[in-house]
């Protein structure tokens, strides 16, 4: 044990703090700066500021050369309106912490506590407070700052929380973890005619509602109501989140529309596979109704894979800790951005249970647990000790 009951009890104000101002993806200026301003009394070696847009990398060194170590949390809340009628719930309308990066954020301040007291022996240790996750567009914005090549880790480990996991247990595998997704557009364009004479103009209806159900078809490896699911290796899934015709008015027979579909699949090749095939049935079905088209990609999430250098590192800490763990609900369907440092370090990711009847990520009545900051630190500080001494 490394935090008191003192520290936890600050670590919890504070964490409630993040809560009461959340800012979405792009936006966390402000988070940051909290971050920031918390962090720098405990005397870090090096703060890099505004990485990847609003991230920030706490560096702390040892006092001889060794492994440099990088632990990541999220700073972005979620565009959603929070209803869990908490006296710290989010003061700005249409947003909230509802995944739990504040909680997540608070437990690598939690780490940076630990290491001003006593600094790593050997190697460097990095925290790194990341932004935009929530539309996989962070990672690699920090990976593509020309900053990140001062800091390049040699392992980097991360957590989520999970609800349906028990309180303070652990789900960790090595391989992949979290589902490759990307958000489709996809723009149709016709003519416009008087509703007294649609025949006059080109709409897009038909092909809009032939279009969702063949879209969803596309799926493979499906759940079944009330039963356990697991992606397999032939994973696909198609949802349909958004969907507009026309204009606003009864006078008018449409010309334009716009379909947007959430592509999920286990691998970064069969996301390639499901691509391909849901741009030519927009083709298809597009051109057979006389139609233009246009399609774009945005949210680009590639899947997050555990390599074993790194998870057996995380699992190594859990039995030191006496931390339950399993491989309970993976891989998981949700994507997660943090597999993009696997493409520069030896990387994994744990998922820390928020309790089995926890409200769900991304619902209005979710609240990180604040018993799982010291759980959270108490894993990754000993991953530390481990690897850094």
């Amino acid at each position: 044990m490394f935090l008191s009951n003192d520290d936890l009890v600050e670590l919890t104000a504070f964490r409630r703090q993040l809560h009461r101002f959340p800012e979405i993806s792009g936006e966390e200026k402000e988070t940051a700066q909290r971050v920031r301003t918390y962090i720098e009394q405990m005397k870090p070696d090096r703060i890099i500021e505004g990485l990847g847009g609003h991230g920030l990398a706490v560096i702390f060194e040892g006092r001889e050369p060794g492994h440099s170590l990088l632990i990541r949390s999220e700073l972005d809340a979620l565009p959603i309106f929070e209803k869990t009628g908490l006296a710290y719930s989010s003061q700005i309308d249409g947003k909230g912490h509802l995944c739990g990066h504040d909680g997540h954020s608070t437990i690598l301040v939690s780490l940076g506590l630990g290491l001003s007291r006593q600094r790593p022996q050997k190697g460097r240790v990095i925290l790194m407070f990341q932004p935009a996750e929530e539309t996989g567009a962070g990672a690699a914005a920090v990976l593509a700052d020309p900053r990140f090549a001062e800091i390049v880790p040699d392992v980097s480990v991360s957590l989520h929380n999970l609800p349906g996991l028990p309180l303070g247990h652990v789900s960790i595998m090595e391989g992949v973890v979290n589902c490759a997704s990307r958000g489709i557009k996809i723009s149709l364009s016709g003519k416009t005619a008087h509703a007294s004479s649609p025949e006059q103009g080109i709409s897009p209806m038909l092909a809009l509602s032939e279009l969702m159900p063949a879209l969803v078809k596309l799926g493979i490896g499906l759940p079944k109501a009330d039963e356990p699911f697991l992606p397999g290796s032939d994973f696909r899934m198609v949802t349909i989140t958004h969907a507009s015709m026309g204009e606003a008015a009864f006078g008018i027979s449409p010309a334009d529309a716009e379909l947007w579909a959430t592509l999920r699949t286990l691998s970064d090749d069969n996301m390639d596979t499901l691509c391909a095939q849901a741009e030519a049935l927009v083709t298809d079905i597009a051109n057979k109704n006389s139609l233009k088209f246009s399609i774009a990609y945005d949210d680009i999430f590639l899947h997050c894979e555990n390599s074993p250098e790194a998870t057996t590192h995380i699992i190594t800490a859990l039995k030191a800790e006496n931390i339950p763990y399993a491989e309970d609900f993976l891989p998981m369907r949700g994507s997660e951005d943090f597999g993009r440092f696997g493409s520069v370090s030896q990387s994994a990711m744990f998922f820390l249970g928020a309790g089995q009847n926890h409200a769900n990520l991304h619902n209005p009545d979710y609240d990180f647990p604040d018993e799982l900051i010291d759980i959270g630190a108490r894993i990754f500080m000993r991953i530390i000790r481990n690897i850094n001494g």
